[in-house]
């Protein structure tokens, strides 16, 4: 039988999957506007004290700007909405795993947390390739929750690129 403090640890890990989920879904929708303009899909939101500061999705090919990438868009913008340039007391959630560029932000702005839905082979600085978040070598530490709605924002991906792939096929055709 489960004792009272074990009670309500899980509690507090379900309402935290359940809000980790909630805020992913937005991240998806980010992800979505992404590959409506025929950017790659994905998508981030910051959130603060429960509550969501910003929010961006990539835009490199849009913007012509190779740090248009969507968490290092909404942590520039949480800066801005926040007027203040430390964002400890900030999640940042996004649908893949931050690359080296954005990973590095994360330091630099001292974030408290970041949750991302799929893992990056090719790039992914939390956990897959690098880990900036818990290298005992830089300035600030951050913990990292790896694989929210990890499916969903793996499948975002893969139709994006799987209709891209259509659409060069038929051209050739």
């Amino acid at each position: 039988m489960m004792g009272e403090e074990e009670t309500s640890s899980c509690n507090e890990a379900d309402g935290q999957r359940i809000e980790d989920e909630a805020f992913m879904r937005l991240a998806l929708e980010e992800a979505r506007a992404a590959a409506r303009e025929g950017e790659v899909p994905i998508g981030a939101v910051v959130v603060c004290d429960g509550e969501v500061v910003a929010h961006a999705h990539n835009r490199r090919e849009t913007d012509r700007d190779p740090s248009a990438h969507a968490e290092f868009s909404a942590l520039v913008e949480a800066s801005r909405a926040l007027d203040r340039w430390r964002l400890t007391g900030c999640t940042v959630y996004v649908t893949l795993e931050p690359c080296l560029m954005c990973a590095g932000l994360m330091v630099n702005s001292r974030i408290d947390r970041c949750v991302y839905g799929a893992s990056d082979p090719k790039g992914g600085a939390l956990g897959t390739l690098y880990d900036v978040s818990h290298d005992e070598r830089l300035n600030h530490e951050f913990a990292v929750e790896p694989g929210v709605l990890a499916d969903e924002c793996a499948e975002e991906l893969r139709r994006f690129f799987r209709a891209r792939r259509q659409a060069k096929h038929a051209e050739r055709s």
